[in-house]
C-alpha cells in the first residue's frame, strides 16, 4: 500500500541560533529517503511569511483575470529570449492547459511586469529574494544528504543569474480531459511551489500517483534533473504532474533553483569512480538541454511520450 502523502520536514532547526543538532539529522534523514525514493517533500518552518505567499496568490489571480490582450503586451517576442520572460500561454494544440508568468531576479532587464498592477511587481521580487535564501539552504542540506564535502554544491553552483520564478494558472477542467502538465521531471536543480487550495499536483510514488495536498504555509521541494544526473542517480527527479478541477482555476508559484546555463554538467567522481560505479549520463552542457526543453515547450511535439527529458544523455549500462 503506497502512502497517501509525501514527508514534511520542519526547517526550525536550520534557523535555530542555539543549534538543534537532532532535529537537523532527522531533516536530512527525513530528506535522504525521500530523495532517494522519489524527489518530493513538504517544508516548514522555512522563513516565508504565510501572508506574503497569500498575497501573491491573490495578486496573480488578479493578473490572470485580466483581458487576453492586456496580458500579451508582455509576452516575450518570438525567439527574444532563451526562456521565455513575461506572459505566456501554453499553444492550443499543447496537451498542458496553463499560463503563466515569468521572472528573473530582481533587477534583471529582461523582467517585465504590469503598469497597472504595481504591487505584483513588489511581491513577487520580495517572494524571489526569500526564495533564494531557501534555495541557497535546500542545496546546502542536500549537500550534506549526499555525504558531499562541506559547501561543494554550493562552489560548484555559484550564480544565480539564471534562477527563475513563474506564477501559475491551470484552467478549469473540461469533460473531456482534466490535464494541467503532463506527467514531467524538472530540468533544473531544485524546484519550489505552493498551490491553493485547489491543488491537483501529484507525484508517482512506486508507481502509482500521489496527490500533494496543499497545506496553508507549506512550500513543496523537489529534486530536478541536475541534481539527478551529479549524483548519478543517487537521488531522483521527481515525476511528477498537474490535474486541473472542474469548475475552478488552480494557482501557484514556482521557483527554480537552476545552473548557469554555460555550466556542464556530469555524474560527479564521488558517485562514479571513487565507488567504482560507471556513470549512468554522457557529459552535456546546461544550454543544450535547457534549449531542446524550451523548443518542446513552445512547440510541443505530437506526442508527449517525445519530449526531450534527461534520459536523452542517459548511458545505457
Amino acid at each position: 500500500m503506497v502512502s497517501s502523502s509525501i514527508p514534511t520536514v520542519d526547517l526550525c532547526p536550520f534557523f535555530n541560533e542555539e543549534g538543534d543538532e537532532h532535529g537537523k539529522k532527522e531533516a536530512i534523514e527525513t530528506i535522504t529517503k525521500a530523495c532517494s525514493e522519489h524527489g518530493f517533500f513538504n517544508i516548514m518552518n522555512h522563513g516565508i511569511p504565510t501572508d506574503l505567499m497569500n498575497k501573491a496568490l491573490q495578486l496573480s489571480k488578479t493578473f490572470f483575470q485580466y483581458p487576453p490582450e492586456e496580458k500579451l503586451k508582455l509576452s516575450p517576442a518570438p525567439g527574444d529570449c532563451q526562456i521565455p520572460v513575461g506572459y505566456n500561454i501554453q499553444p492550443g494544440h499543447s496537451v498542458d492547459k496553463n499560463e503563466y508568468f515569468l521572472v528573473f531576479q530582481p533587477g534583471s532587464s529582461m523582467n517585465v511586469y504590469p503598469e497597472n498592477l504595481p504591487e505584483l511587481r513588489s511581491v513577487i521580487e520580495d517572494l524571489y529574494s526569500r526564495f533564494l535564501g531557501i534555495g541557497s539552504l535546500l542545496e546546502s542540506i542536500i549537500n550534506d544528504c549526499l555525504g558531499l564535502p562541506q559547501n561543494f554544491l554550493k562552489e560548484y553552483n555559484n550564480e544565480r543569474a539564471w534562477d527563475f520564478m513563474a506564477a501559475f494558472r491551470y484552467f478549469p477542467a473540461t469533460e473531456k480531459e482534466a490535464n494541467g502538465i503532463t506527467e514531467h521531471e524538472d530540468g533544473n536543480c531544485i524546484t519550489f511551489v505552493f498551490q491553493d487550495e485547489v491543488g491537483g499536483l501529484e507525484v508517482r510514488k512506486d508507481g502509482e500517483w500521489i496527490p500533494v495536498v496543499p497545506v496553508e504555509g507549506h512550500i513543496v521541494v523537489n529534486v530536478a534533473d541536475f541534481i539527478q544526473v551529479l549524483s548519478n542517480k543517487k537521488f531522483k527527479s521527481a515525476t511528477h504532474r498537474v490535474v486541473r478541477t472542474k469548475g475552478r482555476s488552480r494557482y501557484s508559484y514556482g521557483f527554480f533553483y537552476n545552473l548557469h546555463w554555460d555550466k556542464w554538467v556530469e555524474p560527479l567522481p564521488q558517485f562514479t569512480t571513487e565507488i567504482g560505479e560507471p556513470p549512468k549520463y554522457k557529459r552535456f552542457l546546461v544550454k543544450e538541454y535547457q534549449k531542446m526543453r524550451m523548443r518542446n515547450k513552445l512547440d510541443p511535439p505530437a506526442r508527449p511520450e517525445d519530449e526531450i527529458g534527461i534520459t536523452y544523455y542517459a548511458i545505457d549500462t
